[in-house]
């Protein structure tokens, strides 16, 4: 492929873009120039969730069917408009400098590296040990898909609501489900959020002993929904809401409303609960922010 590079302009700053035509899923066409148009797009939805949160870059250089790699440290080569957090990592004895997708041109500069999933933080870069929201990741074992997920998530949010607690699905954008229990709290650090989570998957395990498991050895797996809740932890990143996936087809980590997961349930089409770019596009034009509240609801975890 020809090498072609350009210049956007965007809220004053000088974003450069290379190979916008290049093919990063191949089973739709769907090229760098499609990304960047669809984080442009999604942005004013997007970046809030964003916003201060240390951020892990899932890079495919060469499209969804390549090579991938994970970069925590904000490349040396980043334009100086790009903010980065210190966050230090246990494992290497010292801080690391993420990227922060503030806003715009740094979304855009980041899309133009191939990075085609959004890694976050469950806390916001100047909190770091206070997470904003607990979150429980389905993920279906061998034998089960999202409408397992399905089913299993609307325990989590019928559990959840008996300690008194909202919460907002997800699909993860590639096979799973995700709820939110927004906190948005002081007082709440991962230790209670990463305790509380497991003691409410347990208990849905408990109750459906034949559908759930929350040991993440994978020939406990089979034929059921794993409730991840070590996800509650201060080193560990979760897809962001509105991030593309790496799926063969473009595939959005997509909110939704509960009454939307039971329709869609009782449907019984996978297919249902996976949306593309375009299409999660509409439906923020129809919707607005159906995961607004995960930013500003305050709930308390209690005892």
């Amino acid at each position: 492929m020809k090498r072609t590079s350009s210049t956007l302009r965007i809220e004053n700053k000088e974003v450069p873009v290379t190979n916008l035509q290049k093919v990063l899923y191949p089973a739709a066409g769907f090229t760098k120039g499609d990304l960047i148009h669809y984080y442009i797009g999604v942005a004013p939805v997007l970046l809030p969730h964003l916003q201060d949160r240390a951020l892990t870059m899932k890079r495919y250089p060469e499209g969804v069917r390549g090579f991938f790699f994970y970069e925590k440290n904000c490349p040396a080569h980043r334009p100086t408009w790009v903010k980065t957090a210190e966050v230090f990592s246990k494992r290497r004895g010292e801080p690391m400098a993420y990227c922060l997708a503030n806003n715009l041109p740094s979304l855009v500069w980041m899309a133009n590296l191939a990075d085609l999933e959004l890694h976050v933080s469950l806390a916001r870069a100047k909190k770091q040990e206070r997470p904003t929201t607990m979150v429980f990741d389905l993920d279906p074992g061998e034998g089960t898909n999202i409408l397992h997920c399905a089913r299993v998530g609307l325990a989590v949010r019928d559990k959840l609501r008996q300690i008194g607690l909202e919460s907002f699905p997800k699909t993860s954008g590639s096979k799973g489900l995700q709820v939110y229990a927004p906190l948005n709290t002081a007082g709440v650090d991962f230790d209670q959020a990463k305790a509380a989570s497991r003691l409410i998957a347990e208990a849905v395990e408990k109750e459906r002993p034949g559908e759930v498991v929350t040991n993440m050895r994978k020939e406990l797996r089979r034929g059921k929904v794993l409730i991840d809740w070590s996800q509650n932890d201060e080193h560990k990143t979760t897809v962001c809401v509105y991030s593309l996936r790496a799926t063969e087809q473009p595939s959005v980590s997509t909110p939704l409303e509960w009454k939307e997961v039971e329709t869609l349930l009782k449907r019984a089409k996978r297919e249902a609960f996976y949306f593309g770019p375009d299409a999660l596009l509409a439906r923020v034009a129809k919707l607005g922010d159906l995961f607004e509240p995960v930013l500003t609801l305050k709930q308390k975890l209690g005892k």
